[in-house]
């Protein structure tokens, strides 16, 4: 799907540069993550479980600390104004909304109730207004509004999550791992119903997802996490392209035979460049007489060089 012309235009909706996210001031999750999103956009995030697409998201909307995790360095900023300092409440009211991993709804409400409770900063009218949309989003919603969110199946919880979200008229919404735990068919309701969000309302989407197929069926751009980095990133046409992507994401081999664990480790080495040192530094840090003389000799020395050299190509 192409962007507008007037989202290119425009300064992004949101932008992450270089950031770093470190947990208990010892373990670090992500390192150096830079991504853009563009009003009017759905940019996807995509990696298996691990990458570190989670951290990224909780750092944009303002909850690492709950975790004990913290933005080392880096900044974010929301529509040009620098929010990675500044609380969650403070990220909802400029227009950011996450609808968080695992839906996380208030069990022993409503299905209503919880949409209010996500129309807290709306004043009476826009909450009958909200409401109204969510239900026409979601005519079933509508049918269980009296029933017990807790009570409801998994699919129409993560409806509530989202509806919820939107009753707080959000500008950028962040959707962490939509399709997780869900049946197929339901995957593909709430699939559909992100597309028509964008297409109905120009909302800008940030989407966190382990099903790739379905990510880059709607997104505009996505970006691949791996290891707590970035490490490819392009339009959905150019990835859905990518024959490593078709291949290790979209599971659609280009060979007519199986692949074999050796193709798939030199694949693993071949991605890993990037959170490889350069020859030159590795070399430095191998080959410095200075501290390293006295305990390892020169030829070990080769050929610990040679092994790192390697194992970087």
């Amino acid at each position: 799907m192409a962007s507008t012309s007037d989202s290119v235009n425009l300064p992004p909706a949101l932008a992450v540069h270089n950031i770093q996210i470190v947990y208990g001031g010892a373990i670090e999750a992500v390192r150096d993550v830079s991504l853009e999103v563009r009003q009017g956009q759905i940019v996807a995030l995509l990696g298996s479980n691990g990458a570190g697409k989670s951290s990224v998201l909780k750092a944009i909307s303002g909850v690492l600390e709950a975790e004990d995790g913290e933005i080392e360095k880096g900044s974010i900023q929301l529509f040009g104004e620098g929010v990675e300092r500044a609380p969650a409440p403070t990220i909802v009211r400029r227009g950011m909304v996450q609808v968080p991993e695992g839906r996380r709804l208030f069990a022993s409400l409503t299905v209503d109730e919880n949409l209010v409770v996500g129309a807290h900063l709306q004043d009476a009218r826009s909450l009958a207004q909200g409401r109204e949309y969510v239900y026409g989003l979601f005519p079933r919603l509508a049918d269980r509004r009296k029933q017990i969110a807790g009570y409801l199946s998994g699919g129409e919880q993560q409806m509530v999550a989202i509806g919820r979200a939107l009753m707080s008229r959000p500008r950028v919404l962040a959707l962490d791992e939509p399709s997780l735990g869900l049946a197929p068919l339901i995957v593909s309701e709430i699939f559909d119903t992100i597309g028509r969000l964008r297409e109905s309302t120009n909302l800008t989407i940030l989407l966190v997802e382990q099903n790739a197929s379905r990510a880059l069926a709607i997104c505009d751009y996505a970006y691949i996490m791996e290891n707590g980095r970035v490490v490819l990133d392009g339009t959905s046409e150019q990835l859905r392209r990518n024959q490593d992507v078709r291949e290790f994401y979209l599971g659609m081999s280009t060979q007519a035979q199986r692949t074999s664990m050796k193709d798939v480790k030199h694949y693993k080495r071949r991605k890993r460049w990037r959170s490889c040192p350069p020859p030159k530094a590795a070399s430095m840090l191998l080959l410095s007489r200075r501290s390293w003389t006295c305990a390892v000799s020169p030829n070990a020395l080769a050929v610990c060089a040679r092994s790192m050299t390697s194992a970087c190509r």
